[in-house]
């Protein structure tokens, strides 16, 4: 059964990505194999098909086309389950030693890819030394007739792309990360995740891989800034409902993105 186009069911999956990624095709087929018959969208984190490893690791060897492995496996299951399936993988690029920190959205006979923006060089990390930036195109698309935009983990602390999004016309940010753990981290990827949903009135679904290398907490906030369902830091399935007329009830009251003066 698929949701009226003004709904989307979504199913948030938390869990860890190996180092090996035949096995995490494997982990793709368990997830299917539970998946509730109604569902309309999977969302899994970023970087799923193949961990990072090691900070600083060599991650070009991982590296795949969208005609890979990986991609045509969500193609598979698109097909096999009559969902959309959003996860996050290693594509081969221009500089062979720097792959694409790319996103994959399979809905049925149409892919989407979202390669990331912002480079996450920061907290003592250096992504772009072993990853190379996407071009500056944000990628807002539909799943079942729902505006959605697309952002990977470090690109929520840049607000101007979720603006981006919604201006396109993004009723939901949907968000695959890998949120590394650390003092205040769990803090800032909730409080990021509800300021792009309450500046943008939209929703915002954030996926996370588990602790204890990463926070989890893979949370759906409502456009009005309310948290209607979060895991905690282990591994987790969550469900939630997104409802297009919430966002537009929500406008009516608070049209700060009609009353945007930049």
């Amino acid at each position: 059964m698929t949701s009226p186009a003004n709904q989307l069911r979504v199913r948030l999956v938390q869990r860890a990505s190996g180092l090996d990624p035949a096995d995490n095709r494997v982990a793709l087929d368990d997830v299917a194999s539970a998946l509730p018959a109604d569902t309309d969208l999977v969302v899994l984190p970023e970087a799923f098909a193949r961990d990072f490893g090691r900070p600083g690791s060599d991650l070009s060897p991982y590296a795949e086309t969208l005609d890979g492995p990986f991609a045509g496996h969500l193609r598979k299951l698109a097909g096999s389950t009559g969902a959309a399936w959003l996860a996050g993988m290693f594509e081969t690029a221009e500089d062979p030693g720097r792959p694409l920190n790319t996103l994959v959205l399979a809905d049925g006979d149409r892919e989407v890819a979202y390669r990331k923006i912002h480079l996450y060089d920061s907290f003592g990390y250096h992504e772009s030394r072993t990853v190379s930036a996407g071009p500056i195109e944000p990628a807002a698309t539909d799943v079942r007739g729902f505006p959605v935009g697309l952002m990977t983990c470090y690109d929520l602390r840049f607000p101007e792309l979720a603006r981006a999004l919604t201006i396109a016309g993004a009723e939901a940010l949907l968000v695959p990360a890998a949120w590394v753990a650390g003092e205040r981290k769990v803090e800032h990827w909730r409080t990021l995740l509800r300021a792009r949903a309450i500046e943008n009135t939209v929703w915002v679904v954030g996926v996370g891989q588990p602790g204890p290398r990463y926070t989890g907490h893979s949370v759906v906030v409502a456009p009005d800034g309310d948290v209607v369902a979060e895991a905690g830091e282990d591994a987790a399935e969550l469900d939630a409902v997104l409802d297009r007329e919430a966002v537009a009830e929500v406008r009516r009251t608070n049209p700060s993105v009609a009353n945007r003066r930049m």
